[in-house]
């Protein structure tokens, strides 16, 4: 390959990039000022910053016990912010989308409560007027509100003034019941140990004041997995590498339709007039565009390290072996737009599709998780999602140099693939 005419269709591509100067802007601001965006809303609780909490109105009619120590456990949690209001403003607020969630407790929830506790009577209701566009966070509180609720009963129940009615009434309508015999004898000795229970309470100052509750029988410890203990999570590494990748392809297709612009205008026709081999022509071509990827996915990071203070917490090799397996695999799919397309204008409307579907396929815009089984393992086709994991595994995940190898590998197999379709593919004139 000749290396000068190599380098001067380098420097020409570069030229013509760095002369549109609205575009060079475009370029690489928008992919910083979404990624920016992404990742402010994903990046989770910050040190700095409390993590955001569900607002809640609180609605107690019922005023006993159980509903005021539902009401103050609630409103201790870290996870709400809570106000009490009454059920036309709780409406009010929950439509105008103020609150998350409304929580009304009917007048005798508390009674009512209790005496299913003991004898399987008719369960009150708890009512949750929700906000519909918020469907997470109504199953966040209905399972929160789950915990308060037994252990404000289940306090009531056993150490409250009200335990000790629940269960004469219990034991009252035993007989008239239809129990089974055995399991009714069964049911009468452990309501007759819970009288026991009351009595010594009795002889001891203050028990009933500590009464017991059921509560839940495990504590969770929440550990986030990063590249170290002390290395917390920053979401905008992950949104910088997905933005990153998308911007970068859209840089690399524009590369592209450019060809196609020079081919309808006859350049390639010229060119291949000189003695210029097609490997150096397109070897420049492939050159030029990863470059301006390259640039692209290094300066959005840039901008996150210093801003966001995104780190490699991993190898630095190792990702900058993967900016540049996904520069190159950028730069041979722009080349395969210009090698397939036929013109610019009816190519640019698919290569734009095609671009979103992958990257939105490859994790850059929602996790992957969330994607049925089978989609999940259809991703692993989708270079984006290669591109995306390695750039992950390089900063917050923090793997090590092992972690670029897999993503390194398959970006340069996809970009051999696209190369070598565009090589037999390309027309070097209009037909």
């Amino acid at each position: 390959m000749a290396i000068t005419p190599f380098a001067a269709m380098i420097r020409k591509d570069l030229q013509l990039f760095f002369s549109d100067r609205r575009a060079v802007v475009l370029t690489f601001a928008v992919p910083i000022a979404i990624a920016s965006f992404f990742g402010s809303i994903f990046s989770g609780a910050r040190t700095s910053r409390e993590a955001a909490k569900i607002p809640i109105v609180l609605v107690d009619h019922d005023e006993s016990a159980v509903s005021r120590g539902i009401v103050a456990a609630t409103a201790a949690d870290k996870t709400f912010t809570t106000r009490p209001a009454s059920e036309d403003e709780a409406r009010d607020l929950v439509r105008r989308g103020t609150a998350t969630v409304g929580v009304v407790i009917p007048k005798g929830f508390g009674d009512a409560a209790g005496r299913a506790f003991f004898a399987g009577g008719a369960k009150p209701e708890l009512q949750l007027l929700y906000d519909p566009s918020h469907g997470m966070e109504l199953s966040m509180v209905r399972g929160i509100l789950t915990q308060h609720v037994m252990e404000s009963v289940s306090r009531e129940v056993f150490g409250g003034p009200g335990g000790r009615k629940f269960v004469d009434e219990a034991l009252a309508s035993l007989d008239r019941s239809g129990t089974p015999p055995e399991l009714r004898q069964r049911l009468r000795d452990m309501l007759t140990a819970v009288q026991g229970f009351y009595s010594e309470q009795d002889k001891t100052p203050g028990a009933a004041a500590r009464g017991p509750a059921i509560t839940m029988p495990y504590s969770v410890r929440e550990e986030a997995m990063t590249a170290r203990t002390n290395v917390q999570y920053n979401g905008y590494a992950h949104s910088f590498a997905g933005m990153g990748i998308q911007f970068l392809l859209f840089a690399a297709a524009n590369l592209g339709m450019e060809v196609l612009l020079e081919r309808q205008r006859g350049l390639w026709k010229r060119l291949r007039s000189a003695p210029v081999s097609k490997l150096t022509l397109l070897g420049g071509k492939t050159a030029s565009i990863a470059i301006v990827a390259l640039m692209t996915l290094l300066v959005s990071f840039a901008f996150a390290m210093v801003v966001f203070g995104v780190r490699i917490q991993g190898s630095a090799i190792g990702f900058l072996a993967v900016s540049l397996s996904c520069a190159l695999m950028a730069a041979t799919f722009g080349l395969l737009i210009a090698a397939l397309g036929r013109t610019p204008a009816a190519t640019r409307g698919v290569t734009t599709f095609a671009i979103l579907i992958m990257v939105m396929l490859g994790g850059a815009w929602v996790p992957t998780f969330i994607f049925p089984a089978w989609l999940q393992q259809l991703t692993l086709i989708v270079p984006a999602r290669w591109a995306v994991d390695g750039l992950d595994a390089m900063t917050w995940r923090g793997i090590g140099l092992s972690g670029a190898v897999a993503p390194t590998l398959v970006l340069l197999g996809f970009a051999a693939l696209f190369g070598a379709i565009a090589a037999v593919r390309f027309r070097w004139e209009e037909a």
